[in-house]
């Protein structure tokens, strides 16, 4: 069981190492392609922030921000494969900070066939986060062995 355990949690954390190390051979001066996908969805809520709550969000470098991605993705992705709950909360990390922005269906009209390719994908990094969960709540509920201790036996003389 515990090998088919460790072959999931490669084939799981995969997903993320090969698009982290994608993103770090494509990353350049300016982040690469990544950071030109990011910059018009980050603009575009940093103005519903500012329109609808009031809110000034700090200027962000989209090169920083794509560095963070492949830290969070590549980091998660070796300790999940350890099995390390640690890793499992970076990659819910990820996924909670850069799904609703890079899949924005929301900003799509349904009649579109931008909305459609968006929700799949929204929905399928739901999954994954989903898996995340999974996995933390499976780690959490194994009882850890104790050290059985050694019974000592008195010495009759």
């Amino acid at each position: 069981m515990g090998f088919v355990s460790f072959i999931g949690r490669v084939l799981f954390a995969s997903v993320f190492l090969l698009s982290a190390y994608q993103e770090f051979n494509e990353f350049g001066v300016d982040g690469g392609p990544a950071s030109k996908i990011y910059k018009p969805k980050f603009d575009h809520i940093r103005k519903h922030a500012t329109f609808y709550l009031g809110l000034q969000l700090p200027a962000i470098e989209m090169r920083q921000l794509v560095a963070m991605s492949i830290a969070l993705k590549g980091m998660g992705g070796i300790l999940f494969i350890l099995s390390s709950s640690f890793g499992a909360c970076l990659l819910l990390l990820h996924i909670a900070l850069v799904t609703p922005v890079i899949y924005d269906f929301y900003n799509y009209d349904v009649e579109k066939p931008q909305f459609a390719d968006l929700f799949l994908k929204f929905t399928q990094n739901l999954a994954l986060f989903g898996a995340c969960l999974f996995f933390i709540g499976m780690k959490n509920s194994i009882p850890r062995r104790t050290a059985k201790k050694k019974v000592t036996k008195s010495k009759t003389t």
